[in-house]
């Protein structure tokens, strides 16, 4: 099992890395994320790299994306498993392009998680409305 901070990370770099390209905005959003919430205030920083990294080699095994979502869930209690979502909705939507891939994860992340479709469309929402560009 992983702290919940790991797991929260875990579940951006999960959505940064299904298209199989980490996109540099992606990597500066989360480590800004990591940075700045509050969430994350007693996590050491320099950690990242390793807990980042950590999680690309679960998905470098057959079945690591299912074991990857499998720890996320059992690693957050109920209270977190919004913000995990949410801070994957705002990784998928750092790079300004939704892909079909990232939408399809978001869409096991938010069944993995039991996140409610009226939360998840508020969640969406809010990102949408962070995100947009004149």
């Amino acid at each position: 099992m992983l702290n919940y901070q790991a797991a929260l990370i875990y579940a951006m770099v999960l959505v940064s890395a299904v298209d199989t390209e980490m996109s540099d905005e992606e990597l500066l959003m989360i480590g800004n994320i990591v940075r700045t919430l509050p969430v994350f205030r007693d996590f050491n920083l320099e950690d990242l790299p390793a807990v980042a990294s950590a999680c690309a080699g679960i998905l470098e095994k057959d079945e690591g994306l299912e074991e990857a979502f499998a720890l996320i869930d059992a690693s957050l209690p109920a209270r977190l498993k919004p913000t995990a979502y949410a801070l994957a909705c705002d990784i998928a939507a750092a790079d300004g392009e939704l892909r079909q891939e990232e939408l399809r994860l978001l869409e096991i992340m938010r069944h993995t998680l039991k996140i409610d479709r009226l939360t998840a469309a508020a969640i969406e929402r809010g990102t949408s409305a962070r995100f947009a560009t004149p």
